[in-house]
């Protein structure tokens, strides 16, 4: 599905995106590697075994990419500019290894480039829920979008 243009959104529309992931060790595992980030909570079983969560949690930051990802089939493929900001991240749960995620989006604020008329600002909170349908990630972002060719 081509993503939507500016024309298409309104405040209050929510989206169920149909694409879920599961996510893997390897996907936790090679992350953290290529970011260079040595956390013990997602390399490490013996440590992270003997901390509150009783085994190891999948980078945050991979689950925030993750999430936006699986927005773009039905919201941003081929009618974006770019994102300009990631605003109020927050983790309320842990993901780890063998969780699916699902999204949906709320579109919150719109308007019009001042600048450049073929363009709009859009405001997006994303919910990132597990196979449980608890929320594990949300997060707001501003997204340049394409308006309608004419």
């Amino acid at each position: 599905m081509t993503g939507k243009y500016f024309d298409e959104l309104t405040v209050g529309m929510r989206i169920q995106h149909s694409l879920g992931r599961t996510v893997t060790e390897m996907d936790n595992v090679l992350f953290s590697a290529l970011t260079m980030n040595s956390q013990p909570l997602h390399l490490n079983e013996d440590f992270a075994s003997r901390t509150s969560f009783g085994q190891r949690i999948v980078n945050g930051i991979f689950t925030l990419g993750l999430v936006v990802g699986l927005t773009v089939p039905e919201l941003t493929e081929g009618t974006i500019v770019a994102n300009l900001s990631y605003e109020r991240v927050t983790h309320p749960r842990p993901v780890f290894h063998g969780d699916t995620i699902y999204v949906e989006t709320e579109v919150l604020e719109m308007r019009a480039s001042a600048s450049k008329p073929d363009r709009g600002l859009v405001r997006l909170r994303h919910i990132g829920k597990n196979q449980a349908g608890m929320v594990v990630i949300e997060l707001e972002r501003t997204v340049l979008f394409l308006k309608r060719p004419i």
